[in-house]
Protein backbone atom coordinates (compact mmCIF):
# COMPACT_ATOMS: atom_id res chain seq x y z
CA UNK A 1 0.00 0.00 0.00
CA UNK A 2 1.26 3.42 -0.91
CA UNK A 3 1.52 5.86 1.90
CA UNK A 4 0.29 9.32 0.89
CA UNK A 5 2.90 11.96 1.33
CA UNK A 6 2.04 15.05 3.19
CA UNK A 7 1.79 18.09 0.89
CA UNK A 8 3.40 21.14 2.39
CA UNK A 9 1.04 24.04 2.55
CA UNK A 10 2.07 27.65 2.15
CA UNK A 11 2.59 29.77 5.17
CA UNK A 12 0.52 32.81 6.01
CA UNK A 13 3.34 35.16 5.02
CA UNK A 14 3.63 33.58 1.56
CA UNK A 15 -0.10 33.94 1.05
CA UNK A 16 -0.01 37.61 2.11
CA UNK A 17 2.94 38.37 -0.21
CA UNK A 18 1.18 36.71 -3.14
CA UNK A 19 -2.00 38.67 -2.40
CA UNK A 20 -0.12 41.97 -2.22
CA UNK A 21 1.64 41.23 -5.53
CA UNK A 22 -1.65 40.44 -7.24
CA UNK A 23 -3.24 43.64 -5.88
CA UNK A 24 -0.26 45.71 -7.13
CA UNK A 25 -0.52 44.17 -10.60
CA UNK A 26 -4.26 44.94 -10.79
CA UNK A 27 -3.72 48.51 -9.55
CA UNK A 28 -1.08 49.19 -12.19
CA UNK A 29 -3.27 47.65 -14.89
CA UNK A 30 -6.28 49.75 -13.87
CA UNK A 31 -4.20 52.95 -13.83
CA UNK A 32 -2.86 52.21 -17.31
CA UNK A 33 -6.35 51.51 -18.67
CA UNK A 34 -7.74 54.65 -17.03
CA UNK A 35 -4.96 56.75 -18.59
CA UNK A 36 -5.55 55.22 -22.03
CA UNK A 37 -9.29 55.88 -21.92
CA UNK A 38 -8.84 59.43 -20.64
CA UNK A 39 -6.36 60.22 -23.41
CA UNK A 40 -8.55 58.72 -26.12
CA UNK A 41 -11.55 60.81 -25.00
CA UNK A 42 -9.58 64.04 -24.65
CA UNK A 43 -7.97 63.64 -28.07
CA UNK A 44 -11.25 62.96 -29.84
CA UNK A 45 -11.64 66.00 -32.10
CA UNK A 46 -13.71 64.40 -34.83
CA UNK A 47 -16.87 66.42 -34.13
CA UNK A 48 -15.18 69.82 -34.21
CA UNK A 49 -13.15 68.91 -37.32
CA UNK A 50 -16.42 67.94 -39.03
CA UNK A 51 -17.93 71.30 -38.01
CA UNK A 52 -14.93 73.16 -39.46
CA UNK A 53 -15.38 71.24 -42.72
CA UNK A 54 -19.07 72.24 -42.75
CA UNK A 55 -18.08 75.89 -42.29
CA UNK A 56 -15.61 75.63 -45.18
CA UNK A 57 -18.39 74.18 -47.32
CA UNK A 58 -20.76 76.99 -46.31
CA UNK A 59 -18.08 79.55 -47.11
CA UNK A 60 -17.61 78.03 -50.54
CA UNK A 61 -21.31 78.48 -51.31
CA UNK A 62 -21.49 81.94 -49.66
CA UNK A 63 -23.91 81.02 -46.87
CA UNK A 64 -21.59 82.52 -44.24
CA UNK A 65 -19.44 85.64 -44.30
CA UNK A 66 -15.95 86.14 -42.96
CA UNK A 67 -14.85 86.69 -40.28
CA UNK A 68 -17.04 84.10 -38.59
CA UNK A 69 -17.07 83.16 -34.89
CA UNK A 70 -19.17 80.56 -33.15
CA UNK A 71 -19.33 78.25 -30.17
CA UNK A 72 -19.60 74.53 -30.85
CA UNK A 73 -19.96 72.29 -27.79
CA UNK A 74 -16.84 73.10 -25.73
CA UNK A 75 -15.03 74.73 -28.64
CA UNK A 76 -14.66 78.35 -29.76
CA UNK A 77 -14.33 78.42 -33.56
CA UNK A 78 -12.93 81.40 -35.46
CA UNK A 79 -12.73 81.52 -39.27
CA UNK A 80 -11.02 84.45 -40.98
CA UNK A 81 -9.10 85.43 -44.12
CA UNK A 82 -5.38 86.08 -44.14
CA UNK A 83 -3.35 87.48 -47.04
CA UNK A 84 0.30 86.77 -47.64
CA UNK A 85 2.15 87.61 -50.85
CA UNK A 86 -0.17 86.71 -53.71
CA UNK A 87 -2.38 84.22 -51.88
CA UNK A 88 -5.42 84.55 -49.67
CA UNK A 89 -5.89 81.85 -47.05
CA UNK A 90 -8.87 80.92 -44.93
CA UNK A 91 -7.68 80.07 -41.43
CA UNK A 92 -10.01 78.12 -39.15
CA UNK A 93 -9.00 77.97 -35.49
CA UNK A 94 -10.81 75.95 -32.83
CA UNK A 95 -9.86 76.22 -29.15
CA UNK A 96 -11.26 73.92 -26.49
CA UNK A 97 -12.47 75.88 -23.46
CA UNK A 98 -11.73 73.01 -21.05
CA UNK A 99 -8.20 71.92 -21.87
CA UNK A 100 -7.07 74.76 -24.20
CA UNK A 101 -6.36 72.32 -27.03
CA UNK A 102 -6.09 74.16 -30.34
CA UNK A 103 -6.84 72.97 -33.88
CA UNK A 104 -5.79 75.10 -36.84
CA UNK A 105 -6.77 74.40 -40.45
CA UNK A 106 -5.61 76.54 -43.35
CA UNK A 107 -7.10 76.40 -46.84
CA UNK A 108 -6.14 78.33 -49.95
CA UNK A 109 -9.00 80.71 -50.75
CA UNK A 110 -7.69 82.69 -53.70
CA UNK A 111 -4.49 82.87 -55.65
CA UNK A 112 -3.58 85.89 -57.78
Amino acid sequence: MVILEKVKSSTLIEALVATVLIVIVFMVASLVLNNLLLNSFSKNTHAVETRISELEYQLQYKTITLPHKEEFRNWDIDVHKEKNDANTWVIATAINRNNKKEIVKAKLYASH
